[in-house]
């Protein structure tokens, strides 16, 4: 096994990512035909087949899923030999790839990236939005430095940070302004407007109003929360949003705004990284960044008349 190269490996988890040879070689910034030839090299090494072949995709054999987990590790390795250094070099971070989840990155993320900007001077910003079971699969394979998200994840290799609390407010129709504000029990027997699975935030919006995994009737959903207060707006019924979300998703619809009685809707936002993280020091300098960002976009909506 002298012959196996870092360069091979890494064209390796590309294509068994992309699972296609053109998109593994535009990832990696190379032609089509050289990747093919690196990695029929690599299988000639291995004396093993990695990949099944067809038409359309490739698809890991059974010795090559063996293989892709420790190749993992040592490209993860690798990369955290690579934030030694950074971090040996710099107290500061240079780089940061950050991951959000789409229900926080268009109301939070503007602030956070201005004012690391202003703190880290030079600092290199790449951002990933989607939603949480990815950004922890990207932070585990050591795609990204840290990632924001609702708490807990209750994931063994991760360490989680709380930032802070946020509660939910109701959205309705504004010619329902007036109306008492439902028990969340009532919420049930109304049409329901939530996000599509897998959105971290449509779970916490169904537990709050005690609904369990079979999905009434009158529930539909959206893919965004803009789509959802648009879709309140045009009376097809009511919905729930975090408060971040308020200025920015009513300021050209239809619709009121309520506080629920106690206990209210909430969730913990905060930060995870991977526990091997050598940039543990940076890492904890940019929470308290992120956290003076929603201490401050909280203190301005808290100084605005809601609707």
């Amino acid at each position: 096994m002298k012959n196996l190269t870092l360069k091979q490996l890494r064209y390796f988890e590309a294509l068994a990512r992309h699972g296609r040879f053109r998109l593994a070689a535009d990832a990696c910034a190379i032609s089509q035909p050289a990747l093919s030839m690196q990695i029929k090299e690599l299988e000639e090494e291995l004396g093993n087949d990695l990949f099944e072949r067809s038409a359309r995709e490739v698809k890991l054999t059974v010795f090559g899923q063996t293989f892709a987990l420790r190749v993992r590790d040592i490209l993860r390795a690798v990369d955290e030999l690579g934030d030694v250094a950074r971090a040996s070099r710099n107290p500061f971070l240079t780089r940061l790839r950050i991951g959000i989840i789409p229900t926080i990155a268009p109301y939070l993320l503007p602030a956070i990236i201005n004012d690391l900007n202003r703190t880290f001077e030079g600092i290199q910003i790449q951002v990933r939005e989607t939603q949480t079971a990815k950004l922890i699969q990207e932070l585990a394979e050591g795609d990204l430095d840290m990632a924001i998200v609702a708490l807990p994840v209750s994931e063994p290799s991760l360490t989680e940070l709380k930032l802070f609390e946020e509660e939910f407010v109701l959205v309705r129709r504004r010619d329902d302004a007036c109306e008492p504000v439902p028990e969340r029990e009532a919420l049930r027997e109304m049409r329901l407007l939530l996000l599509e699975e897998g959105h971290c935030f449509r779970d916490q919006a169904l537990s709050f109003c005690r609904i369990g995994s079979r999905r009434p009737r009158e529930v539909m959903e959206g893919s965004s929360l803009s789509t959802l207060v648009q879709m309140v707006s045009a009376g097809i019924g009511i919905t729930l949003i975090p408060e971040m979300a308020v200025a920015v998703e009513t300021r050209s619809a239809q619709v009121s705004i309520s506080r629920f009685q106690p206990p209210q809707p909430s969730r913990t936002i905060g930060m995870i990284w991977r526990n091997s993280t050598p940039l543990l020091k940076q890492l904890l300098q940019i929470s308290e960044v992120v956290r003076r960002s929603a201490d401050a976009m909280r203190e301005h909506m808290s100084s605005v008349d809601r609707p």
